[in-house]
């Protein structure tokens, strides 16, 4: 059975290409977000960390875009089912 997996270097490239096509820099973004300093940021844009649940609310609307356009996953296999086989019947 596959199951969404957050893959966080995608999501962070995403987040650069949101940044790129909105004409935003990173500073740009800090200041929106009332953050100290840029390292969360690009912490986000290499993958190193994904961004909270209320960030990600504050990137969606600053970007104008639906957060699961942010969240990017990828599908791995579980090697067993949560549910057996005649339950699914």
């Amino acid at each position: 059975m596959n199951y969404p997996v957050l893959d966080p270097v995608a999501t962070g490239a995403k987040i650069r290409e949101l940044r790129i096509r909105n004409h935003l820099r990173v500073k740009d973004i800090r200041r929106f977000m009332g953050f100290e300093s840029v390292q969360a940021i690009y912490k986000w844009q290499r993958g190193e960390s994904l961004p909270t649940v209320d960030n990600l609310v504050a990137l969606s609307r600053l970007f104008g875009t639906p957060i699961d356009e942010i969240l990017q996953c990828r599908e791995e296999e579980s090697e067993s089912s949560l549910l057996p086989v005649y339950a699914l019947y």
